[in-house]
């Protein structure tokens, strides 16, 4: 009798381990609304949000469009989120939105919809087609490289923000 319920109790100890492992490993973290962009910023959820979040704060609209499995979203990901300087401008003086899916505002891909794509919206609710990346067939796209370009961009639009409106 002793045996049996040791055994017993030794098999339910091996089944409920290997089940805890299995689930362990088949599960991944949550996924929150930075997606690897930068865990310490407050990120809307929608352009709807980001809109009356910039008219409502005075502080300009930055809309990152990405795709997960785009090997240039990962890299400019990566630069854009070990860069202390781009996070804390981001955090403080930007309303930030990622976004893996198009808008329906066509304000937002005046030349393509390409990945990665940056742009930035000013608090009266006007996509800045004057602040544009290095390339003339996508106006709005950066490469890991470009990060000092969209640093520089980023201080335009709070610039922009100050003098224009």
């Amino acid at each position: 009798m002793v045996h049996s319920t040791l055994a017993l109790s030794l098999v339910l100890i091996a089944c409920s381990s290997n089940l805890a492992f299995a689930i362990r490993k088949g599960s991944r973290a949550p996924q929150t609304l930075s997606r690897g962009w930068g865990d310490d910023i407050t990120w809307v959820q929608t352009y709807e949000e980001g809109l009356y979040n910039a008219k409502k704060g005075n502080k300009p609209l930055m809309v990152i469009h990405h795709l997960e499995e785009c090997q240039y979203c990962q890299g400019l990901k990566k630069v854009f989120a070990e860069s202390e300087e781009i996070q804390e401008l981001a955090k403080e003086q930007f309303i930030m939105l990622n976004l893996m899916h198009e808008t329906t505002d066509k304000n937002l891909a005046p030349d393509g919809q390409y990945v990665p794509r940056i742009m930035f919206v000013d608090p009266s609710l006007t996509v800045r087609a004057d602040i544009t990346g290095r390339y003339s067939n996508r106006l709005y796209t950066y490469e890991p490289q470009d990060l000092p370009l969209l640093l520089e961009n980023m201080k335009k639009a709070l610039r922009l923000v100050q003098t224009e409106l």
